[in-house]
């Protein structure tokens, strides 16, 4: 695994749910919005059935206030919903269609996205949400960049796409500077935290741990593995 130096202007982080960034992508964030960049979330649902104790339109509800909140934490302004239904997202035209929109609207130079693979590595199978998303958000992001394929906007390039969270992970960034802010960013999705119950991903400081492990493969206190797309 390489360390991948990179300082980015304009980001937009495509993922499927609240909290999908914050377990870890948020410590890159921290750091690019710290260094001046501008940062800004797409989610495509509310996250309104990740809490089972909770009913799904109460649940949207405050996921979404605790996305927002999460994302103040990390230097984020810029945070909308596309109101997908949660965990029965369709990969399709229809999901290319507004994530290509809205890349050629915030006209982002990279793309931050979570893991699209079938897995998180042997035996433990990845959601089925996170690899619809994550797939047509790749292809969104050729798309943006033809003027032929969902005509009607300016297209746009985005050069770099990196993917968190993925078992095929071939470079780290350092997050050292962002890890605090990170674990603070986690922390703001209190109710879906708490619906967890004794779950190890429950105790926000386990996010410290994990950047920290990845770290000790790269030589340095802390980082965020990622899978680099370049288009």
């Amino acid at each position: 695994m390489e360390l991948l130096e990179h300082t980015p202007q304009r980001v937009l982080a495509i993922v499927a749910h609240p909290d999908d960034i914050e377990y870890g992508a948020a410590a890159a964030v921290a750091m690019w919005t710290a260094a001046g960049a501008d940062c800004r979330y797409l989610l495509a649902t509310r996250g309104e059935a990740g809490i089972d104790g909770m009913d799904p339109q109460t649940a949207a509800a405050v996921r979404e206030q605790e996305q927002h909140r999460s994302a103040e934490v990390v230097g984020v302004e810029v945070v909308e919903f596309l109101d997908h239904p949660d965990g029965t997202i369709e990969y399709g035209l229809t999901l290319r269609r507004e994530l290509a929109e809205a890349i050629r609207r915030h006209r982002p130079d990279t793309v931050l996205l979570f893991n699209h693979r079938e897995s998180w590595g042997p035996g433990a199978r990845n959601s089925a949400d996170h690899q619809a998303v994550g797939t047509a958000a790749l292809d969104a992001v050729a798309d943006a960049g033809n003027r032929w394929i969902f005509p009607g906007t300016e297209p746009h390039h985005a050069s770099l796409v990196l993917v968190a969270g993925s078992p095929q992970a071939t470079h780290a960034i350092d997050v050292s500077a962002g890890v605090d802010r990170a674990v603070a960013s986690l922390s703001e999705h209190r109710a879906y935290l708490e619906g967890l119950g004794e779950h190890p991903m429950a105790d926000p400081e386990f996010l410290r741990a994990f950047l920290e492990q990845t770290g000790t493969r790269v030589g340095v206190p802390a980082a965020l593995a990622v899978e680099v797309w370049r288009f």
